[in-house]
């Protein structure tokens, strides 16, 4: 039986439930341990296979963790720990490429990670290719599964790595479209990082949430509330939920 990892945040924190709901499926909540801390996961028993999904805000005190204070080691090691054939990174982004306007979801094919602070796993001299991050094999898959629900899909994206809890100013957004990106997020970085040196194979998958700063058609002076970035992301639970069963079932 296939059993894949998920690792989600802004707008997915109820993908479990959206499992629960169908009526069709069994959900059992667990935890686990690492010396960067316990991570609460939800193993979901499909027809077709296992789910686990972890909730990389999740917090002990009840609070969401703010993206810049996110052990991701933790999180990867949980992941892992389940022993996965596929992790699947789905990160909520802000747009900068008008054919991934907010709404709809794309697909990474490489991470553009300038920020400062170091993510491993190992203190001695590891070092690990990151030179196709993402597995072909769960895009191909990804693909197909996306364009049934939304047509054309958007892929080989590249990811811009920002710190956060800040969005961005429209001038970083400026350089680092010069730089190649597509979007940018607060949270695929340090996952992609962790993920290659477990081994195990990766696919991270875009949601855009919003029009990265001085990107919105007609009003470049408009402001990003993260409520509504947490709302429209919400809205692509089903669309979501459609591809990880197609990825159970082909991967």
């Amino acid at each position: 039986m296939t059993r894949i990892a998920v690792l989600c945040g802004t707008g997915m924190s109820s993908l479990a439930d959206d499992f629960i709901l169908s009526g069709k499926n069994v959900v059992t909540y667990i935890r686990a341990s690492s010396e960067w801390g316990d991570v609460p996961l939800n193993l979901v028993k499909t027809n077709h296979g296992e789910i686990v999904i972890i909730d990389r805000h999740h917090s002990l005190k009840g609070s969401r963790t703010a993206p810049h204070e996110i052990e991701h080691r933790a999180n990867v090691h949980a992941a892992a720990s389940t022993d996965p054939k596929l992790i699947i990174s789905i990160n909520s982004v802000g747009s900068m490429n008008d054919e991934l306007p907010p709404g709809n979801i794309g697909i990474a094919g490489d991470v553009l990670d300038l920020s400062i602070r170091p993510w491993s796993f190992h203190d001695d001299d590891s070092h690990f290719d990151r030179t196709s991050p993402f597995d072909e094999k769960a895009i191909s898959i990804a693909t197909k599964a996306l364009s049934t629900q939304e047509g054309v899909v958007i892929k080989n994206l590249i990811v811009a790595q920002c710190v956060g809890p800040q969005f961005e100013t429209a001038v970083e957004i400026d350089a680092l479209e010069k730089l190649g990106a597509d979007v940018v997020g607060m949270t695929l970085g340090p996952e992609q990082r962790l993920v290659c040196e477990t081994g195990i194979p990766h696919l991270a998958l875009c949601c855009s949430s919003n029009w990265a700063a001085g990107r919105e058609p007609g009003d470049p002076i408009a402001p990003i509330d993260h409520h509504s970035v947490d709302a429209i992301a919400g809205t692509l639970r089903s669309r979501i939920s459609k591809c990880l069963d197609s990825l159970i079932q082909l991967y």
